[in-house]
Formats: C-alpha cells, sequence, structure tokens
C-alpha cells in the first residue's frame, strides 16, 4: 500500500477546506483531498450569498436575535456571537481574494433573505458560491504548500486501532482513501486532520446538494468515536425548481427576498400570509411547511414562486443564473411563475465541536455543514452557512497553529485490508439499496414525521445495514459503496436522534409531539 505523509490533512475542497488550508500554508505542508473534481462540493452551488453586518443601520446583536429566532433557541449563544463577530473579517478576506461582489458605488450591495430583519447578504449576483470557490482554489493552486488530490474517496479515518503497534487509541492520523484509477486504497497520514466533507443531503430523494453530498465524514467520524449531535435537524429549502428532468436546481431565498411571492397553482391565492406574518420572509422550516401543506391538502404536485409582477430588467439584473437557467427549460421568470416543491437542503447537526473546531478526537478538526457548532441550532438562518465554514476553518486552522508543537508525528499505520479482492458481480444491490432508503427518509423522515414512521424508517435501516455490511465485508471497495455505507450511517443517526426528541422545534416537526418543550436541549449521540 501507498502511504502518504503531510503535515495537514484536509477532506474536502469546500470554502471550509479550502480557508484552512490556505491559513495552515503559511507555515506548513498541506494535503487536500477531494472525492471528485475540486469544484463539485456544496460551495460551488451556492446561490444566495454571505451574511455579514455591514450596514451602518444594522448590529450584531440584529444578527445574533435573528439567527437565534430562526434557530428555536437551539443554538449556543457563544457560538452564534463569535462566528457574527467575524463575519466582516472574512468579507474583507474574500475581497482580498478577488472575488467580485455586488457593489453600490463604494460599498457592498447588500440584500435581504427569509428570517433577516436587515439587508446583510453579500453576493456576486446569484451565482456567490462558485465566485467564492474560483477564488479559494486559485489562491490554492497558487500555493506551494499546498497539495490538491481530487478524485480520493475517502473510506475510514486513521486512528490507534490501525498503527503497526496497535495502541486503540482515538488518536486520528489522517485517513484511508480509495483512488478510483487505480482501485487501490492509500493511506494519508497526518499530524492533524480537518474534516471538511460537506452534508448528507443525498440521504433524501430530493435534494439540492450536490450528487457526492453523502455525508461521509460524519459517518466517518462517527466510526472513529466521535459524538454527534442533532442530526435530526435537516433543513428543507422551501423552493426547488419542480422539473421531471432536473431534480436539484434551487431558487434561491433571494427571490422571495426582493419580492417573490408564493401562489396557490389553480386559484392563484398567495397563501403564505395565512401561516406566517412575515410571508415570504419567515424563515425556511415554516415556508417549507407551508408550502407542504398546500401540496397536501390540495392534491398538488408543487406551487408557484412568482416574480414576474417586477421589473423584467430588475430581475434579469438580479437573477442572471437562475433567468438562463429556466429560459433553457422553457420558463421565463418575468414573465411567468416558476413552479416550486420543498427539497432537503442542508444538514445542520453534525460532528460536535467547540470554538476551537475541535472534536472529540485528538487530532481531528472539523468545520462546515458535516458539524454542529451550536450555530444553525433546530434551524439555518439564510445565507449563514458560507460564513459557518470561513469562520470554522480559519478557527481550526488557527488551533492548529497554536498546539504545533504538541502534536507528534504520527506513527507506521497497517496496510489497507486487500484480503478481500473480489470484484462483485451484484453491483445492483448498491443501487437498489441506495434508491430505498433516500425514498423511504423521504417518505417517513422528511418535513411533517410521526413515531410510526420513524420506526418504521428504523426498521428498513436494519435490515438494510446488515445487508450492506455483508456486502461491504467481502468485495472490493468502490466509491459507490462507500457513499452507500455512510448514507445508511447518517440515515440510522438521522431517525435516531429524531425519536429521541419528543418535541416540535424547528426542522423537526413530529405530530405525536406537537408542541414545543420549554428548554432546548441538544439531542447527542455518542458511538
Amino acid at each position: 500500500m501507498t502511504a502518504h505523509t503531510t503535515d495537514v490533512l484536509v477532506i474536502g475542497s469546500g470554502a471550509a477546506g479550502l480557508t484552512a488550508a490556505l491559513s495552515l500554508a503559511q507555515k506548513h505542508k498541506v494535503t487536500v483531498l477531494a472525492k471528485g473534481p475540486l469544484t463539485s462540493g456544496s460551495t460551488a452551488w451556492a446561490q444566495g450569498g454571505i451574511a455579514a453586518v455591514l450596514d451602518e443601520g444594522d448590529t450584531f446583536e440584529n444578527h445574533v436575535r435573528d439567527t437565534m429566532v430562526a434557530g428555536a433557541g437551539l443554538n449556543r449563544r457563544e457560538t452564534v456571537e463569535y462566528v457574527i463577530e467575524r463575519a466582516p473579517r472574512a468579507i474583507a478576506r474574500l475581497v482580498e481574494l478577488g472575488v467580485p461582489f455586488n457593489a453600490d458605488g463604494a460599498a457592498l450591495h447588500l440584500t435581504r433573505e427569509g428570517g433577516h430583519s436587515h439587508r446583510r447578504i453579500v453576493h456576486v449576483a446569484d451565482a456567490t458560491g462558485w465566485a467564492v470557490q474560483a477564488a479559494l482554489l486559485k489562491a490554492a493552486e497558487d500555493n506551494p504548500n499546498i497539495t490538491l488530490l481530487p478524485d480520493r474517496s475517502c473510506i475510514d479515518l486513521i486512528t490507534g486501532r490501525h498503527e503497526e503497534r496497535y495502541s486503540g487509541s482515538g488518536r486520528v492520523w489522517g485517513a484511508y482513501a480509495l483512488d478510483p484509477a487505480t482501485g487501490k486504497v492509500e493511506a494519508y497520514r497526518a499530524r492533524a486532520t480537518i474534516m471538511a466533507s460537506g452534508g448528507a443531503g443525498r440521504v433524501y430523494q430530493f435534494s439540492t446538494a450536490p450528487r457526492g453530498a453523502t455525508g461521509d465524514g460524519i459517518a466517518m467520524a462517527w466510526r472513529a468515536g466521535a459524538r454527534v449531535s442533532n442530526m435530526e435537524m435537516m433543513q428543507f429549502h422551501p423552493t426547488c425548481l419542480y422539473n421531471l428532468e432536473v431534480k436539484n436546481f434551487l431558487i434561491t431565498e433571494a427571490v422571495r427576498g426582493e419580492g417573490g411571492q408564493l401562489r396557490h397553482p389553480e386559484t392563484g391565492h398567495r397563501f403564505m400570509p395565512d401561516y406566517d406574518e412575515r410571508a415570504e420572509l419567515a424563515p425556511r422550516d415554516i415556508v417549507a411547511r407551508a408550502i407542504d401543506d398546500q401540496i397536501k391538502r390540495f392534491g398538488l404536485d408543487y406551487v408557484h414562486l412568482d416574480i414576474s409582477h417586477m421589473p423584467a430588467e430588475f430581475v434579469t439584473e438580479h437573477f442572471p443564473t437562475i433567468h438562463e437557467k429556466l429560459l433553457g427549460l422553457g420558463i421565463d421568470m418575468t414573465r411567468e411563475p416558476i413552479p416550486v416543491v420543498p427539497a432537503q437542503h442542508y444538514t445542520c447537526g453534525g460532528i460536535c465541536i467547540g470554538l476551537d473546531a475541535r472534536t472529540d478526537l485528538p487530532g481531528l478538526w472539523a468545520a462546515g455543514e458535516c458539524t454542529e457548532s451550536g450555530l444553525h441550532g433546530a434551524n439555518r438562518l439564510a445565507s449563514n452557512s458560507l460564513l459557518e465554514c470561513f469562520v470554522f476553518g480559519e478557527a481550526a486552522a488557527q488551533d492548529i497553529l497554536e498546539c504545533w508543537d504538541r502534536l507528534d508525528d504520527p506513527p507506521a499505520v497497517r496496510d489497507w485490508d486487500e484480503s478481500r479482492v473480489t470484484d462483485s458481480d451484484e453491483e445492483v444491490v448498491i443501487k437498489q439499496n441506495w434508491t430505498e432508503i433516500r425514498r423511504f427518509m423521504w417518505n417517513y423522515v422528511g418535513i411533517v414525521r410521526t413515531t410510526k414512521r420513524l420506526e418504521r424508517a428504523a426498521h428498513r435501516i436494519a435490515l438494510l445495514t446488515e445487508e450492506v455490511e455483508d456486502y461491504y465485508g467481502h468485495f472490493r471497495v468502490t466509491t459507490d459503496l462507500i457513499e452507500l455505507r455512510n448514507l445508511l450511517q447518517c440515515a440510522e443517526l438521522i431517525v435516531q436522534s429524531a425519536l429521541k426528541r419528543h418535541e416540535s422545534r424547528g426542522l423537526h416537526f413530529i405530530l405525536d409531539y406537537p408542541e414545543t418543550a420549554p428548554e432546548a436541549r441538544d439531542t447527542v449521540l455518542v458511538p
């Protein structure tokens, strides 16, 4: 087996991973692993923008309050303050990297999204994530201390049980990763490892997440012994394009922020004021449940999102990417409404971390969507996600730099077990199980839940786990098999967390417990 050694290993090439890598590369060698192409993560897909207090009439306290209200009180205030106070500096660093944010004269243009009391979203039209990803990636490619390796599928973290002299400790020394081009598993050893692998959106049938969002980092950290928290808090974006061919195209929150209205597709009735006084600008969980209620109550396939009452020039200037995409599908958003449905959008729970981005496991830090830091609580406020990546990517890097002299060099590790070298002639098992997981998670563990549905999902997960583990133990690993194993693990964590929460709060709405408990408590699972 080929073994590589680096100072710091970063798993994930999105905003969190590259932010950390760029800070660390000032002093150390950093290797960044990406499962697919370097731009295939969720960062490049982000349309809306980044929330930061930059307007004279806004305050940190306003942003903190909006975040806590959206999070239904499950947020940790210390974390919320920590992130929001660092937002302006994060934006300044991106400007220094050349991100071409929209501007009004000398000032950045600020838009508003659901749940925000002020205009505080900096953006690059409706393709902010792509611009941010491009700037970070260019800086990383130009840095001689950073090695970028695409097409590496991480299988498991290397811990004490993988040392040649077995220690059994939970200390993390890097990861084993598959190179699909050769079919070989390689070891990537490091003094410090940062997990920045993204969320688990693809556990659901309908999701705005990219194809690779299969919860790999959450599952790997769990198997290595890290706690996870609030996995039941899966955010469903209210407005995903309804199209039989294009299943994961997001219609950004900013369309509603700039005047878009949700209407019944047959009667034209604007229904959001019936559910919440904030109407279309209510937090995502409220809007998603309202749309879900309309669809189920009236037997609809979708509802309409209509911004055609605004001037055509205004629409095309603010939403050029969406306008162009929809035109290609025969929809002119300047003249007609957009058919939309809710879809899974963001994993608010994940690996437990502190303000220093440390996990429970020595040698492992984590940042971004794979984590639960206390920022989002029971529902992420719009445009706080990229912000979290920058702040905690930087926090992980700074903590590693500060404790570097106390980090040991990685030991020799055992080769990956190549005894199971058989190629499977039953890959249909992977496709069948993948499809089954995503379908029953959507139907049983979706926007509105019941205990009975959750128990049915748990039963199916137990059966599939036995089947997948048997398959995993007998055949050569592939990226599809790695992802299936991780999807199933994340599905189990979501369902077990949901069964433990006997209340409705934020994104977790369960008919058996419709009331919100007086005290907000995290759902923490311990391996």
